[in-house]
């Protein structure tokens, strides 16, 4: 069993031309419950962020503009993942087997990675044996 997790979120965009990573968060969860409840904490904090109520009073009138049925609803898809017993297991399950977990949704112009992987699982990684290929 895995016992630590380290968990980020990022959203990736595209400046002058080239991909861009901004870090929105990091946490190193003591407990696979802990590292689950940041996921979803902060899934559910960037929907908030993108879809806010439009009458919030820190939103001058007008802020808020529907955007194209073509562009993918973020907000909406993140507070699904949050939402689905099933979709929490399987990352559970996941994490608990050492694996690697990233969730990624994207709209037209930014995608948002939330990643999460176990620290036994990296510390393991870093210890075993590195294939050396000689350079001629």
């Amino acid at each position: 069993m895995h016992d630590e997790f380290l968990c980020h979120v990022t959203a990736y965009g595209v400046c002058d031309g080239r991909r861009i990573g901004v870090p929105l968060g990091t946490y190193r969860a003591p407990t696979l419950a802990l590292a689950l409840w940041w996921l979803r904490d902060r899934a559910s904090w960037i929907a908030q962020r993108l879809d806010p109520q439009p009458d919030a009073e820190h939103l001058p009138p007008g802020a808020l503009v529907p955007v194209a049925e073509t562009v993918p609803d973020v907000p909406t898809l993140l507070r699904a993942w949050c939402a689905d017993p099933g979709q929490q297991e399987r990352v559970a399950e996941e994490l608990a087997a050492g694996r690697l977990v990233r969730i990624a949704t994207s709209d037209d112009t930014t995608e948002y990675e939330l990643l999460a992987e176990s620290v036994d699982a990296l510390r393991m990684q870093r210890t075993a044996p590195v294939l050396g290929v000689p350079v001629a």
